[in-house]
């Protein structure tokens, strides 16, 4: 049995080449958790998601796609040799996650019709326990990773919404006195409990922002979509946060700068130790067709592979990243799509 084999031993009679076998890990990969370097804490919550569902099946169309990846990564040729596991979240957390995304339905519904939540006990009772549970979400998460990083592993979280990374950027923030976040995002996330939600999705980056002093710079890339409030918050917080808007980029790129000294630029930003986030919809949806809220433009997929390589190449440290609101659909393109930017930011977080 490969589990009475060491590691070394593993490495050794394993065949990178050949098609994934059957009951294999995480990209065909034959490692325990116990042998594995880089460990993914799959998330799959999508409580407070106000536009399209499927996001809490994204950690399991990613890891059924994983096995179609061919090992020999173009950057990291060896990455493979870490071994990469996904562990797994407890049930008791699924279910309550199903439950009470269907009071957060009967919110969201609510909204659209007029309603105001506070002069319905009904709704607002609802929304406490979505509250609740949102947080009991996020000290899992916190815990969970703190499992891994106490054994020595480097820890990557696949969503679900975007919400499910607070935790864990909230624990960075107990080990580290200074770090950054690059956020690829459609999306500012910077809403202030949006539709009531205190720990919505949409949320995500206000309420990193608030809780967790430590993080000294945010760089926001690919956004094209945002309200008012978010962009005055922005302004607000002008030195802490950066946002390359991508219309801009555009505009740039149109007029005859180039993407590599746009995204120095971004990095320069940056201090020496950087969380990376995610989110799918940060892409061109061709590309993720099924996110929940898709946006018309966005980065191409090898414009994302060059910043990250880049990210690597500037020495900065990945101390975590997070990959979030990959829906996969009926013919598996965004659980592929998913799976290989999985793969290259445990490239790009590799030591």
């Amino acid at each position: 049995m490969q589990h009475d084999k060491t590691k070394e031993e593993i490495i050794a009679s394993f065949d990178p080449n050949a098609a994934a076998t059957a009951g294999l890990g995480l990209f065909g990969l034959p490692f325990t958790a116990g042998q594995s370097d880089i460990i993914i804490i799959p998330v799959p919550w999508e409580v407070t998601v106000s536009f399209g569902n499927g996001t809490a099946e994204g950690p399991e169309a990613i890891s059924e796609a994983s096995t179609q990846i061919d090992l020999h990564h173009h950057d990291y040729p060896e990455l493979w040799k870490h071994g990469i596991f996904m562990d797994e979240c407890p049930d008791d957390l699924v279910l309550l996650g199903r439950k009470v995304k269907e009071y957060a339905g009967d919110i969201i519904n609510a909204i659209e019709e007029g309603a105001v939540i506070a002069d319905n006990n009904v709704l607002s009772g609802k929304l406490e326990q979505v509250n609740e549970a949102c947080a009991k979400m996020n000290l899992w998460v916190k815990e969970r990773a703190r499992y891994w990083q106490k054994q020595g592993k480097m820890v990557g979280l696949v969503g679900g919404d975007h919400s499910i990374p607070l935790g864990y950027i909230q624990l960075q923030g107990e080990q580290h006195r200074d770090f950054g976040i690059l956020h690829i995002d459609a999306h500012l996330d910077l809403r202030i409990a949006y539709e009531g939600f205190t720990w919505s999705h949409a949320s995500i980056f206000y309420n990193a922002l608030e809780t967790v002093p430590q993080i000294s710079s945010i760089v926001q890339i690919g956004i094209r979509d945002y309200c008012e409030q978010e962009k005055n918050y922005t302004r607000q917080h002008k030195g802490k946060i950066s946002v390359f808007y991508e219309r801009e980029n555009r505009k740039r790129i149109y007029c005859g700068d180039n993407w590599d000294s746009i995204c120095q630029e971004m990095i320069d930003r940056l201090p020496g130790k950087v969380h990376i986030s995610v989110d799918i919809d940060g892409l061109d949806p061709k590309l993720c067709p099924n996110t929940g809220t898709p946006v018309p433009g966005g980065l191409e997929f090898e414009e994302l592979m060059f910043l990250l390589n880049a990210l690597k190449a500037s020495g900065k440290e990945i101390i975590g990243f997070d990959l979030c609101e990959v829906a996969p659909g009926n013919d598996g393109w965004d659980g592929n799509v998913g799976a290989r930017v999985l793969y290259q930011l445990c490239g790009t977080m590799a030591r």
